[in-house]
């Protein structure tokens, strides 16, 4: 074989390594075809669009919700648009109406009552809107509701209240701290509650208010119940932020050793304070921050499946744990440095 020939075959050879070569390095970028294309579907079905926000006020808890949804829509290119009602009932029912008349992708609305925005949630949707119901609902149901069972919550509190107050390990009378009688969350939770106390003959519950998530008036209430029934084993109070008005009563008449405090808790850092501080005696904690994710999650979801607004119902219930001690602290969030 002539030297020519030789080059020939080895350049022949050096070609065919070339192509397998180029093949190898191909194949990885092929096989990665269909991920390419899930991430494209991702990205045309949320880029661009816009989410509208209705929060009852701007709280502690409302604005950690804030906080997650903002981050995460910011990572995937969808505006989040929000309007403070700052407690005033009718301001939100007109940001809710002008929200549909905006024609956003998304509503995203926390309900002060089950009725006061019932007939626009269901008019958002009829528009081609879809609406996302935060912890407290209406009596409309809407594509999402992401949030506690309040009803489940209120049974599980209650049930340790007996543990605690009935059966003769304590007088068994029991308070209840209402939020807004007629917001979902609080008039479920003491539903539930009171399904519990009246298979305790033990039990008996001497006062059940509305405290209108103040606590201030929580605090009133409180002073009053105690002055009326010294002999008070219990107060179940739906929030923990109002509980702080409750505890401070129970600590001016002097009545803590006596009193023990069992609160339903939006994971807030204080009420792990409290609770430490030997205020509180169980929180049944769900946090706030893990709920903003999980409104996030409902949001992309509707938007990536196409469904027509309105069409389903799904339902995305917060686990709650107890918070006892301060080994439990994992159970209420952090709010990060800088967060507004």
């Amino acid at each position: 074989m002539t030297k020519a020939v030789h080059r020939r075959a080895f350049a022949g050879i050096g070609l065919a390594a070339m192509v397998a070569t180029a093949a190898l390095v191909a194949a990885p970028s092929q096989a990665a075809g269909p991920r390419d294309q899930l991430r494209e579907k991702f990205d045309k079905s949320l880029k661009g669009k816009t989410v509208a926000w209705s929060p009852v006020w701007m709280g502690v808890l409302e604005s950690e919700w804030t906080r997650v949804m903002k981050d995460r829509f910011d990572d995937y290119g969808i505006k989040l648009v929000t309007r403070d009602a700052n407690m005033k009932s009718d301001i939100q029912l007109q940001t809710v109406s002008d929200y549909i008349n905006e024609k956003p992708d998304v509503i995203v609305v926390q309900n002060p009552n089950v009725t006061l925005l019932a007939k626009e949630l269901k008019r958002a949707m009829d528009a081609g809107i879809y609406v996302v119901q935060v912890n407290m609902a209406s009596n409309t149901l809407t594509d999402a509701y992401v949030g506690v069972d309040a009803k489940d919550l209120g049974t599980k509190i209650a049930r340790e209240v007996i543990n605690q107050c009935g059966g003769g390990k304590g007088s068994g009378e029991v308070a209840i701290l209402e939020g807004e009688a007629t917001a979902a969350y609080s008039l479920d939770m003491k539903n539930g509650a009171m399904e519990v106390f009246k298979t305790d003959p033990s039990i008996k519950v001497v006062s059940s208010q509305p405290t209108s998530w103040d606590a201030n008036k929580a605090g009133d209430i409180t002073t009053t119940v105690l002055q009326q029934h010294p002999k008070l084993c219990g107060i179940l109070s739906v929030w923990g932020p109002q509980t702080a008005g409750a505890a401070q009563a129970i600590k001016a008449a002097n009545m803590g050793d006596k009193v023990k405090v069992f609160v339903a808790s939006d994971g807030q850092p204080a009420d792990c304070d409290l609770l430490e501080q030997g205020a509180f005696s169980a929180n049944l904690s769900y946090r706030a921050d893990v709920q903003g994710q999980t409104i996030a999650d409902a949001v992309i979801a509707l938007l990536q499946g196409g469904d027509k607004p309105g069409a389903k119902n799904i339902a995305y219930y917060t686990t709650p744990a107890w918070v006892k001690s301060k080994d439990d602290r994992m159970y209420c969030f952090s709010i990060p440095k800088g967060a507004k």
